[in-house]
């Protein structure tokens, strides 16, 4: 378990008994910034061997439109000491994926390689997004961010559309553990005016002995360093409204206060895990736009630091929001 915790990336269910779910999230712009591409290849173990199955899936963003594929889960094979999964014929490793993929209503082929990646850094006690809360095992889920912000090299094939990635900009994170929260929101993006900006933010309902509390993460990389508000480093979530397609969320530490403003895009249905399988549908959309202020407080009040939008988001809200937005409003 140490070196698994202290690597995020590499497989966590060798040991896992069901139900267990792990799934990596690889997100591609081109340098146009007209396609992006999400590939997502994970596992499922089910109580009845029979019902597990290992899986990739594929957003076009361009339509939008998303694809399941499933495989028998003896199809998934992973090394014991490092991140390298495959799926059928289909690899994938931190700086680099190969797909090929033929189903009825979908074709996706080709290399991808990453180079300049920006992992959440880990140390011994905070090994991770998830700061010390990576230590518990009993968490109902557990997060990693591969990469904030990477260029690509290389070509996809998807459909009837060649799409040369190459000087565009990826994203990478994973998830794994029984199901996802009982509701959430998330974004990214990594798409702003300058180049080395990036934002990953997501708030959910964490179950804790008995209990339940509304948990968030977030980092903003700007000018190379990484800006952490999560309810581990004490933050606060200051203000949450969240409307049909729109979110204003507003948080602080002793020293900064982030305040973001979400505009939703088109969205398609991705599958998500619960105890029983592969079966909850959830909306994402890869188009989305937040912009972003941060401010440093002073003594006078505060003074902003930085303003941007960026652009191409992902974003996901799902789940019981009225729940949510309640232990928000009650601390």
């Amino acid at each position: 378990m140490f070196q698994l915790t202290r690597n995020p990336a590499r497989y966590h269910g060798q040991k896992k008994k069901p139900p267990f779910f792990e799934g990596w999230y690889y997100r591609m712009v081109d340098k146009d910034c007209r396609e992006s591409v999400v590939v997502i290849p994970g596992i499922f173990k089910h109580k009845d061997p029979l019902k597990s199955t290992s899986f990739i899936q594929v957003v076009d963003g361009k339509n939008p439109e998303a694809y399941y594929l499933d495989f028998p889960v003896e199809a998934f094979r992973s090394k014991k000491r490092q991140f390298e999964i495959a799926i059928g014929g289909n690899s994938f490793i931190s700086n680099a994926f190969s797909v090929d993929l033929h189903r009825e209503n979908l074709k996706i082929k080709g290399n991808l390689h990453f180079k300049f990646l920006n992992p959440w850094p880990v140390s011994l006690l905070s090994p991770g997004i998830m700061g010390w809360y990576a230590w518990v095992p009993f968490m109902e889920c557990f997060h990693g961010v591969l990469s904030l912000d990477h260029s690509i090299e290389g070509t996809l094939l998807l459909n009837d559309r060649e799409i040369n990635f190459t000087g565009g900009k990826g994203y990478i994170e994973k998830d794994w553990g029984q199901a996802f929260p009982e509701a959430w929101i998330w974004q990214q993006t990594n798409h702003f005016e300058e180049d080395g900006i990036s934002l990953t933010a997501s708030i959910a309902i964490i179950p804790w002995i008995g209990k339940a509390f509304p948990g968030f993460i977030i980092g903003f990389l700007w000018e190379r360093e990484l800006y952490r508000f999560a309810t581990y480093t004490g933050a606060a979530s200051t203000l949450l409204e969240i409307g049909e397609k729109t979110v204003h969320w507003i948080v602080e530490d002793k020293k900064y206060i982030l305040e973001m403003n979400t505009e939703t895009g088109p969205s398609t249905y991705l599958r998500a895990p619960t105890p029983q399988g592969m079966d909850r549908q959830i909306l994402e959309s890869v188009d989305s736009v937040v912009e972003v202020r941060l401010f440093r407080k002073i003594k006078t009040g505060k003074t902003m630091v930085f303003q941007g939008k960026g652009l191409h988001a992902g974003f996901e809200k799902e789940g019981n929001i009225p729940k949510l937005l309640q232990m928000v409003k009650s601390g």
